[in-house]
């Protein structure tokens, strides 16, 4: 039977949840997707041309199409993230990484031993975790041993050892440490209570711990034994300044995770906190790697789903900053105020924080993706059809209406090329116009690219609003390159940006990525054509003082400016100083003109 077009395959997809699979010309898998309606998604993806360029591509290799239906979304939901972790496509976001983290055991034997480790036995111990750092497992394995004496020996204390007399207190016996149940100095019952308190604890509950030990040291005081009632109350206060550092929103809060989510062209950040009676137990950070156009509601869908499984979570709440579909069972909460707004908040803080320090790493490590990351960034942020790799920004300078120029300041990936640097003496415009000055420049520096052939950039930066944007598409429509070239204009006292045809601006986050780039080009126009006017200035006083004195060639005041660094500094200087750099001669005729000057 001959194989069904790739048309076919997609007009008897069922109407119905599941999961597809993409796979080129090889067999080889492309990507995995979930979909609500299986026909409705997979259709969508050849019906339109793609906004990035990685999506144009991978509809371009698809050859076949398989799928699976099943009963709801949330079911298709959960079978794609295991489809992804088994098959690994390419073009699906991979929510994984290689890292093994510690857990913390309470081990099944007699006189259960509690300890970390990074590997799981099935032995009927009971793991708590998985943590995501040593110093919090560190932590709380101290708090336990100021709390509770218990043994750290790995001697089998069976009844029967115990009996036979097989074993000897150890040195941790004599410094208070443990209670010597190798001897049978302290039951199993008294060692099991103990040990239930710390289940207790490293669920996040420290109020049984609490009453407990409060009702112990009432019990001493009354029996007159405050020695060891102090010893009991300095637990508490242990336990108290614990709970106080792990504890922050409401107590009553409890048996809650909290997912936020950061992203930008190139990836996305999404953080999960997992709460307990008020207390942070679990904090972690994903980086996702984005492949096509994920959006943020998908991300961190794939997020929990991959979160809950790896970390055994059986919370049946969960805090978000936006609504998300994940079925049924889970209630959802996107919180606007109060202390489930606060822990949100905090979450996002964490993802915030960690992106900044991946990003620092990234520019260091691979400077490469560290450019393609803002570039891409930028043109979204920007509504740009290309990437601005190529940068050009214009500024006028003439102060007191002397002395008209302009500057072009010339980015590339995101970086000063300043050996493309131009400066332009305004040669059409009489007095300081602006707007014309603008439209002189731009129509120089694009006439004489096109004449020559070169590069266009992909993205001009007009220092100014409206009116100088404005002025700047006289030029562009007289070559012939509107909508070949983007211009936007920067107006400074905002930071608005501005486009052509559209008289609402554009405000960008004040500490985007691409607001800085902007900001940069803009600053280094400036500076380099306020560079530039003050040189024109200095140089055409440098003419005039030329011209006026008989005798003097330019290759002589030149010499003298060089020595003197100013025609102030030269004009104060006597006829011996001048002489030792020029001559007797030619120092008399400086000497005497300045003189003539003066009297007059």
């Amino acid at each position: 039977m001959q194989k069904p077009t790739l048309e076919l395959q997609i007009q008897t997809l069922p109407d119905s949840p599941g999961v597809y699979q993409y796979y080129d010309k090889d067999g080889k898998i492309l990507y995995v997707g979930k979909a609500k309606n299986l026909k409705k998604r997979v259709a969508s993806y050849f019906n339109k041309v793609h906004d990035t360029a990685k999506t144009n591509v991978l509809v371009k290799k698809i050859v076949s199409i398989q799928h699976i239906v099943v009963p709801t979304e949330t079911d298709a939901l959960l079978l794609e993230n295991n489809l992804i972790k088994t098959l690994q496509p390419r073009y699906n976001v991979l929510l994984r990484d290689d890292k093994s983290y510690p857990w913390i055991c309470i081990k099944k034997e007699p006189f259960s031993r509690i300890f970390s480790t990074r590997r799981m036995v099935k032995d009927g111990s009971e793991y708590f975790g998985p943590y995501t750092s040593f110093k919090t497992v560190n932590t709380i394995l101290e708090l336990i041993k100021e709390l509770y004496p218990l043994r750290t020996c790995n001697y089998d204390l069976s009844p029967s050892n115990i009996a036979a007399g097989k074993f000897k207190v150890c040195l941790e016996y004599h410094i208070g440490n443990c209670k010597g149940p190798c001897e049978g100095l302290e039951s199993l019952e008294n060692y099991q209570k103990q040990v239930d308190a710390i289940r207790e604890i490293l669920k996040g509950n420290f109020k049984e711990s609490m009453k407990d030990f409060k009702s112990i040291m009432m019990h001493l005081a009354q029996e007159l034994h405050f020695e060891e009632a102090q010893k009991i109350k300095d637990k508490i206060t242990i336990l108290e300044n614990y709970q106080s550092r792990s504890t922050i929103v409401n107590p009553k809060i409890t048996n809650i995770d909290v997912f936020s989510i950061i992203s930008d062209q190139a990836a996305a950040y999404v953080n999960f906190l997992q709460i307990s009676h008020g207390a942070i137990i679990r904090s972690h950070t994903m980086e996702i790697k984005k492949k096509l156009e994920e959006t943020d509601e998908e991300l961190i869908t794939l997020a929990i789903i991959e979160l809950r499984e790896r970390f055994q979570l059986l919370s049946t709440e969960i805090i978000v900053p936006f609504k998300i579909d994940l079925g049924e069972n889970l209630k959802i909460t996107v919180p606007q105020l109060g202390d489930k707004k606060h822990i949100l908040d905090l979450s996002i803080r964490n993802a915030k924080f960690y992106r900044i320090e991946q990003l620092k790493q990234l520019q260091i490590v691979d400077p490469d993706r560290h450019t393609n990351r803002i570039m891409a960034q930028m043109q979204k942020d920007l509504r740009l059809p290309l990437e601005p790799r190529h940068i050009e920004c214009f500024d006028n300078s003439n102060i007191q209406g002397t002395n008209p120029v302009a500057a072009c300041v010339v980015f590339k990936d995101g970086k000063p090329s300043k050996k493309d640097y131009r400066h332009f003496n305004i040669k059409t415009v009489e007095g300081p116009d602006d707007f014309a000055s603008m439209t002189e420049v731009v129509y120089r520096r694009y006439k004489r690219l096109l004449d020559e052939k070169q590069s266009l950039p992909q993205l001009i930066l007009i220092d100014g609003g409206k009116g100088q944007l404005s002025a700047a598409l006289k030029s562009l429509d007289a070559l012939e390159l509107r909508g070949k070239i983007s211009i936007i204009g920067i107006a400074k006292r905002l930071e608005e940006l501005f486009y052509p045809g559209d008289s609402v601006p554009l405000y960008l986050d004040k500490k985007s990525e691409t607001l800085k780039v902007l900001q940069q080009l803009r600053n280094e126009a400036h500076r380099f054509g306020i560079t530039h006017h003050r040189d024109k200035r200095s140089k055409e006083a440098l003419q005039s003082s030329i011209e006026s004195i008989p005798g003097i060639g330019e290759k002589t005041m030149f010499t003298l400016l060089q020595h003197f660094k100013s025609v102030k500094r030269l004009k104060l200087a006597t006829q011996n100083e001048i002489t030792a750099v020029i001559g007797v001669s030619k120092a008399k005729k400086i000497v005497d003109f300045y003189k003539t000057v003066t009297n007059e």
